[in-house]
């Protein structure tokens, strides 16, 4: 591309559609709605509905939003919800694998029953997911995986081994597939969220002590709103971004720098 080439319609995600896995809540909230205000059409598989809500905001952006009730640590589900995307909304051009679990407790009792669900979801599932959306982007010539990461992808994981050890695994496979799909015109990689004001965190931001202790880390001196995910999941979605390939981009304000 020549540099007269270039244009801000590259950020357009008109046309495309996205899958984004945990959509319906928290951050993939944020994603699916980046993705949709972008242009994007928008396909969300959850374990659960939440009333509308999504669909109220990613259908008044004009897009179209189709929700399946899905559990994708079950065998089967992640080929069945590719199969259902292509087959109601014509394509899958962005997938983002967004859900994940994190469960806390101490290293004498966080035993099997605590690490497999979380392997199960933040990383099998994201392979899965990754595996079968791979297949309809190599015969269509082009396609963005975009992998939910954490801090902890870098950091050690304090009561939660099987978090961090999944959210190491995810740069790995972010890394991996980038390697092997990016002969395909296939862009894979990966954003890790700092600390983000979110219901998970609120009891954290609630205690002065353990809220000072975060924001002592953070340059920026707050914490993240999911709107600060939206520009960096757009970018990563679209043809801005095409020669961006296994990258995994942090998201803190800062924080890992200190």
């Amino acid at each position: 591309m020549n540099i007269t080439d270039f244009s801000l319609n590259m950020f357009s995600l008109a046309g495309k559609t996205a899958i984004i896995t945990g959509g319906n809540t928290g951050l993939g909230q944020a994603f699916a709605l980046a993705l949709a205000k972008a242009g994007a059409d928008i396909f969300v598989p959850s374990i659960m509905d939440d009333g509308g809500e999504t669909r109220a905001l990613i259908e008044a952006e004009g897009r179209r939003y189709e929700f399946l009730e899905a559990d994708i640590t079950k065998p089967g589900v992640p080929a069945q919800i590719i199969v259902e995307c292509v087959a109601k909304l014509g394509a899958v051009d962005i997938l983002v694998n967004s859900a994940g679990i994190c469960k806390l407790n101490d290293v004498e009792t966080f035993d099997r029953a605590d690490w497999d669900p979380m392997v199960a979801l933040n990383l099998t599932a994201a392979f899965e997911l990754g595996h079968e959306a791979a297949k309809v982007m190599i015969k269509q010539g082009s396609g963005k995986i975009i992998n939910i990461a954490s801090l902890f992808s870098f950091l050690g994981g304090q009561w939660s081994p099987a978090y961090a050890a999944t959210k190491h695994g995810i740069v790995g496979f972010t890394k991996a597939y980038c390697d092997e799909l990016g002969q395909h015109n296939i862009q894979v990689n990966a954003i890790a969220p700092g600390y983000f004001a979110t219901a998970i965190t609120v009891k954290t931001r609630e205690n002065p002590e353990t809220n000072q202790r975060v924001l002592d880390h953070i340059p920026a001196n707050r914490w993240g709103d999911v709107a600060d995910l939206m520009g960096a999941t757009v970018f990563l979605a679209s043809s801005a971004s095409n020669y961006v390939n296994g990258h995994t981009l942090t998201v803190d304000g800062g924080y890992l720098v200190r």
